[in-house]
Formats: C-alpha cells, structure tokens, sequence
C-alpha cells in the first residue's frame, strides 16, 4: 500500500481496472414470475412456473410485489386448435365474400349509372342473339331451296330411294342433318335470349336498390343547408 502511495500513476491505473471490471459485471435480471390460477375444483394455485392444472383456463404471471405482470390464456387442444382454426378461415371467406360482393356493386353502377343504360345494353344484347338467329334461318331457307332440287333428282328413285346414285343420296343425307343443325342452333338462341333477359332482370332488381341508396333524402340535403342561407 506505501508502495501505492508513492506512484500515483500505478494507484491511477489500478483504480480505473477496478471501474471497468465493475462495469463489465452484468445487472441482476428480473426477478422470476410467480404463477397463480384458480383450478376446475376451485383450488388457488401458485407455483414459480406455468401450472399444468390450469392449462385449460386462464393464469396469471405476478411480479414479487404482486403486480400482474400479463395474464396467460388457456392452452388449447388439437382438436380446439382445429376448430379455431376452421372458424378463422370461414370468418375470412365470409370478409372476402362481402369485399368481393362491393366490388361488384361498384363495377354494377359504373356500368350503368342509371336505367337508360342498363335497357340499351339489354336491347343491344337481345339484338345480337336475334341477328345471329336470322343467319341461321337464311342458312335453313338456303337448304329447303337446296332440298327441292335434290327431292327432284330423288323423284325418278321413288320407288327405290336405294337405287339412287350415292353422290346423290350424300346431298340428301348432309342436307338432312345441316337441316336439323340449325333448327338446334336456332333454339338454343331462343333459350340464350331467356337467359339473357333473366340475367337483365336480376341485374336490374339489384340495380334498383343500389340507386336507391345512391339517392340523399331530400330532409338530409336540407339539414345540411346552413340556416344562414335558407
């Protein structure tokens, strides 16, 4: 120590080695939780860890003061994980099954602001099923014109239709079944313009509502007015 006392440098550097060891000591951690649930029976419990008898219910972490320091839920089971699981994914298809139904209303009334609109695409829609259906029967006015011909050939092999030269029983045959092609093509156009119609129809109907609530009640415009103005 007198040998301290006479070197200060050497005391100076000693001391500062104290400090830094001090500081690289590290600091105490926080005391451990103390763990407190009330069991199925109705016994409090306590214990320095999470306490299996309550894993079914709630558990609360206390601090030594105790202080709640955060509450533990109940651990849940395969089976509820499961469960909690299916009701998450069906709670999400419901939220995207609404965002997607707004999204489109919201296409719906860009597309037809108003009943105008929606009757033209309608009637252009009616339209062109019916320009396609007039096409099919020019097609078939054109095979019975055909066919007067053929049945003239056919005419001199009346008696034995069998006789008659294969080229010829070929025309009759293609224009036999052309013939049927169109009248199942024109009637499917009768029920592609049903179904057009009902699809107009359920449109509109959804439509009007969608209007209506576009629509500000006459009394909410006035209570906006400020009564300075009125």
């Amino acid at each position: 120590m007198n040998l301290l006392r006479g070197c200060p440098a050497v005391l100076g550097l000693l001391l500062a080695a104290l400090g830094t060891v001090a500081v690289a000591q590290p600091a105490a951690g926080p005391a451990p939780g103390i763990y407190s649930c009330v069991d199925k029976n109705g016994r409090r419990l306590t214990s320095d860890r999470p306490i299996p008898e309550c894993i079914d219910r709630e558990q609360r972490e206390l601090s030594p003061t105790g202080t709640v320091r955060r509450v533990i839920g109940p651990t849940l089971t395969e089976h509820e994980r499961e469960v909690l699981e299916a009701k998450r994914r069906k709670d999400l298809e419901e939220r995207n099954r609404i965002a997607e139904e707004r999204r489109r209303e919201r296409v719906l009334l860009a597309r037809y602001p108003d009943k105008a609109a929606h009757d033209a695409e309608r009637a252009a829609a009616i339209t062109h099923v019916d320009e396609v259906t007039a096409t099919a029967k020019k097609r078939i006015a054109e095979l019975q014109e055909r066919r007067k011909k053929i049945d003239v050939e056919m005419e001199f092999y009346r008696k034995d239709p069998a006789k008659a030269p294969m080229n010829l029983q070929r025309q009759l045959l293609e224009n036999t079944e052309e013939m049927a092609e169109q009248q199942r093509f024109i009637s499917g156009q009768d029920q592609e313009k049903r179904r057009v119609h009902q699809r107009f129809d359920a449109e509109l109907a959804q439509l009007k509502e969608l209007w209506a609530a576009r629509v500000v009640p006459p009394q909410a415009a006035t209570a906006t007015v400020p009564a300075a103005s009125r």
